[in-house]
């Protein structure tokens, strides 16, 4: 009797310049929201050295936890390991790789902007989160 390997759970990546922002609470929501069943990256071009706090004070009105979230350098097993690439605004700095699915969210970057500017921002990634959800045929969990 053989074991059947369990099927693999999608994976994506987000991608955008100080990946400290916008990848971080889209990172966030998908980890959230998908409970477990997506595995999720985000990374930089040239990353921060922390989180945009306004961004965790953001997500924190939700209910998402992102402020142990570090900014990472984009690498190419990164893109390599993520079944959907997702940027936000890193233009020729995301690697492309034939292949693999990739989406451009073009979004308003959260870097010195106050809450109130920020608060759109998140909805409208939680609303792309869940259109993503939709389309790996994952079910959100709230």
């Amino acid at each position: 009797m053989t074991d059947t390997p369990a099927a693999a759970k999608p994976s994506a990546l987000f991608v955008c310049v100080h990946n400290a922002g916008r990848s971080q609470m889209a990172a966030g929501f998908l980890r959230a929201l998908s409970g477990g069943a997506v595995e999720v990256r985000s990374a930089g071009s040239t990353p921060a050295d922390r989180i945009n706090p306004v961004a965790v004070e953001a997500m924190a009105e939700v209910g998402v936890d992102i402020i142990a979230e570090q900014p990472k350098v984009l690498t190419t097993e990164a893109v390599q390991a993520s079944d959907v690439v997702i940027t936000m605004g890193c233009g020729d700095a995301c690697p492309i790789f034939p292949g693999k699915r990739y989406e451009d969210w073009e979004l308003d970057d959260p870097a010195g902007r106050g809450l109130d500017d920020v608060r759109p921002i998140r909805d409208e990634i939680e609303r792309r989160i869940r259109d993503l959800l939709a389309s790996l045929d994952v079910q959100p969990v709230a």
